[in-house]
């Protein structure tokens, strides 16, 4: 049995790593009362926060039906990189005129932290986090709140997509994120743009091999939902 939410960002958190992770699985109707019994609360900041994931898309909201978990769509995630592609883009030409010498230095030295081939799904899991965090520390430096707004979405909306890609390609994982802070270490914004693009479209070839996938880890045993739950109740 889970331990019960204590708060209703509690609640939300809870309810939102399931439906990120895909432990609300693909179509499934949700029971609000079985959520909350789950959950040790009542149904009201159960409802209160189905109805925000579901504004932010994490959920589908029927009118007379409730709410259902979203589908794993290769068309959806296809699209979200495409968007994807376009917001950084955007970020890494503000960055390359915005950020000073010392915050592009640190975020060097961030990249060159743990870059070894993930052997593990806990090791996958850890890239993925600084995979993310690399992406929304770049995003800051643009000093625009609205691009990091956007990376923040985009990094939960893909989450489960590149959970999947690391999983699948342990021993062909590629970092070209310290690349990406050199060319912007030299302004050399042309070839930033390059291998930004480069870095995004490379998981695309695979959307649809992973979508296969993620129904097979869904139904079969879905460790980062594991690992999601495990954290939010430590």
């Amino acid at each position: 049995m889970q331990a019960p939410a204590n708060t209703p960002a509690q609640v939300y958190a809870r309810i939102k790593a399931m439906a990120t992770t895909f432990r609300l699985r693909p179509g499934e109707r949700v029971n609000e009362v079985e959520l909350a019994k789950r959950l040790g609360v009542s149904r009201t900041p159960v409802r209160e926060a189905l109805n925000r994931i579901a504004a932010e898309g994490f959920l589908v909201s029927t009118p007379n039906r409730g709410y259902s978990a979203r589908p794993l769509d290769a068309r959806q995630i296809l699209d979200l990189y495409e968007y994807r592609a376009t917001v950084e883009l955007g970020v890494v030409r503000l960055v390359c005129r915005r950020a000073t010498d010392e915050q592009l230095r640190e975020l060097a030295e961030f990249t060159e932290q743990n870059r070894d081939t993930p052997e593990t799904d806990e090791q996958a899991l850890h890239l993925l986090e600084r995979d993310e965090a690399f992406h929304e520390r770049l995003a800051a430096l643009a000093g625009n709140e609205e691009f990091l707004r956007s990376v923040r979405s985009i990094n939960e909306r893909i989450r489960f997509a590149r959970w999947l890609d690391l999983k699948s390609r342990r021993q062909d994982t590629r970092n070209d994120h310290p690349d990406i802070v050199r060319a912007l270490q030299a302004r050399d914004l042309a070839r930033v743009e390059a291998l930004m693009n480069t870095h995004i479209n490379q998981y695309q070839d695979h959307v649809i091999a992973l979508t296969r996938a993620g129904y097979a880890e869904i139904y079969m045993g879905n460790a980062l939902a594991d690992f999601a739950e495990a954290r939010l109740q430590a």
